[in-house]
């Protein structure tokens, strides 16, 4: 039986332009396009997963990669999928990469054994080359997580405007003194990119320069922040903000802050990022980004559903709005 590298090899096109012209993907020369399609033809090759369904072997099995799902966001996420997915007949299996490009590869592989029919992707961990050759055998599309490719729809938000919204929040109430905290690396590449640009633009425009001893790097959870904070009251020169990369960052900087008899927002205002029910718990209760997690679960599902259900699917970015949810930690 025909497979995509056998298109590949016979066009003398790589698998990529393959996938492209299997997706409809409209940035294909016409020239390719018909080298493509005279090979598919040539080979009797019908496109994964319409061939699979031809053949009874779908298993109606969507496969969910999170990195955590202790994370409330992540638990949100998935939850908003899975009641998406069982409305229209499909059944979730969840997968956690704990930020582990191994394990996000064992769970990728689960397409090659016909396990899962897709792979909804929340965050990636390997480079996107790697994750794109899994492509062949069933849909991958992103939701959350951004990517600079053209192969895989993406479900997302403006990262980068999010947190610029927050750093701005902060400069208006007159803060200038900001810490910052990401859950990637502060740098042009890899994860938390987008945020980072976000923040820095914000501080940039405001004409206030970023101190590199409040930049706190692999920030992740609630111990985490109360270890943020603890490190900040060692400083002899502390800021008087924060903005964090996630709800519960900014939670264990606020339990921690009461533990140390600190006052927010007079000693120290703090903003999350996602609004999970946390913020509202909190005393106070945060400030933070809202993320609509509902509606990226249930785009997601109608998405992915399409990819399995149709021969060609257009390959989109859809945009969900973020704002600013203004509470008593600023």
């Amino acid at each position: 039986m025909a497979t995509i590298s056998d298109v590949a090899k016979l066009s003398g096109l790589s698998k990529t332009t393959v996938s492209r012209v299997i997706n409809n993907h409209p940035y294909v020369s016409d020239k390719k396009r018909e080298q493509v399609l005279k090979a598919m033809k040539d080979l009797g090759y019908i496109p994964n997963p319409s061939a699979r369904r031809l053949r009874g072997q779908l298993t109606t099995t969507i496969g969910v990669i999170v990195p955590r799902i202790v994370n409330p966001f992540f638990a949100h996420l998935i939850n908003s999928i899975e009641q998406a997915a069982s409305q229209k007949g499909y059944q979730v299996l969840i997968g956690q990469s704990y930020e582990d490009r191994e394990k996000e590869l064992a769970f990728l592989n689960l397409l090659k054994t016909k396990q899962v029919d897709g792979i909804i992707m929340t965050s990636t961990e390997n480079d996107w080359d790697v994750i794109e050759s899994y492509i062949e055998y069933g849909p991958i599309m992103l939701c959350n997580d951004y990517v600079n490719q053209e192969i895989a729809p993406m479900i997302r938000l403006d990262q980068s405007k999010g947190a610029q919204i927050g750093a701005n929040h902060l400069i208006e109430r007159g803060h200038r003194k900001i810490a910052y905290c990401t859950g990637g690396l502060f740098d042009e590449q890899g994860k938390g990119k987008d945020r980072n640009q976000g923040f820095q633009k914000a501080l940039s425009e405001a004409g206030i320069k970023i101190n590199p001893k409040w930049i706190f790097v692999d920030q992740h959870t609630i111990e985490d922040g109360k270890y943020v904070l603890r490190q900040l009251l060692e400083m002899n020169d502390r800021p008087t903000a924060i903005f964090t990369g996630s709800d519960e960052v900014a939670g264990g900087i606020i339990i921690e802050a009461k533990e140390q008899g600190l006052t927010i927002p007079n000693d120290l205002a703090v903003i999350g990022f996602d609004d999970q029910p946390i913020a509202e718990i909190l005393d106070p209760k945060l400030t933070t980004i809202r993320q609509p997690v509902d509606q990226m679960g249930e785009k997601a599902i109608e998405v992915m559903i399409e990819m399995l259900e149709k021969e060609e699917v257009e390959v989109k970015n859809y945009e969900l709005p973020i704002e600013l949810v203004v509470r008593q930690s600023t």
